[in-house]
């Protein structure tokens, strides 16, 4: 588990908190945005079979004690079953269910039958997005959600407005990502960009590409797209225990 840096920096100079009283979960809560305010914590629970407490602070996990004393960084490790109980966690706590997503703002591409789904949140100058939109034309059978979540650049904004506002939003999206062909257009008519960054940073949306499944679960970066074959294959049901590594 990577720590962001600015959370990191800010954890570890306030690494010794205060003491706490009362209602163990809300006081660790309260400590935290009192101690280290730069870091939204999310939620706090305190971990099964275990004296520590897990505390989701923007997407991440650390884990502290019952007096918030100390943090700990990276993975928890179950050595009877080798899970990593971090990982599994994390899965979780960054879940997007499907009916959470506003397709409305997303640009609407059909394969086959349409049958499976996906989103993924895209940024017209992402090198790692142009390189898994052409795999993804080997995919069939597949209705795929881009949301544009232009955050590399002025121009990444620009490029989404000429996009969106084209006649055929889908095909100049798959012309420029798949062919190199630079957008064209005044990009002058409403678009949902606020809303799609607003959504995304909520969601800890911090690179592109982001894909999220129908059962809800959430990768960050590009795939092999025999794992989002399997994924798609999932439909609505959850994930396996163990999932395939992502780039």
């Amino acid at each position: 588990m990577r720590l962001r840096p600015a959370v990191l920096a800010t954890l570890l100079a306030a690494a010794t908190l205060p003491a706490l009283g009362g209602p163990v979960e809300d006081q660790i809560k309260a400590e935290f945005k009192k101690s280290v305010p730069e870091a939204p914590v999310d939620s706090v629970r305190k971990m099964p079979n275990s004296s520590l407490y897990e505390v989701v602070v923007g997407g991440d996990i650390i884990y502290t004690d019952e007096k918030a004393s100390f943090i700990v960084m990276g993975p928890m490790i179950d050595l009877k079953t080798k899970e990593n109980l971090t990982d599994a966690r994390l899965r979780q706590v960054n879940a997007i269910s499907f009916e959470q997503l506003d397709t409305k703002n997303a640009i609407k591409i059909v394969r086959g039958n349409g049958s499976r789904k996906l989103a993924i949140f895209e940024d017209p100058n992402c090198g790692y997005c142009k390189r898994f939109e052409r795999d993804l034309l080997a995919v069939n059978d597949v209705t795929v959600y881009v949301f544009l979540y232009p955050i590399l650049s002025q121009n990444s904004v620009d490029q989404s407005k000429q996009i969106w506002c084209s006649k055929d939003p889908g095909k100049m999206w798959l012309d420029h990502m798949t062919k190199d062909l630079a957008p064209a257009g005044e990009g002058s008519c409403a678009t949902p960009l606020d809303q799609n960054l607003a959504f995304g940073r909520s969601k800890h949306i911090n690179g592109t590409p982001t894909l999220v499944f129908e059962n809800g679960e959430r990768v960050p970066g590009v795939m092999p797209i025999a794992e989002v074959e399997k994924k798609l294959a999932l439909g609505k049901n959850p994930s396996p225990q163990k999932t395939a590594s992502s780039k």
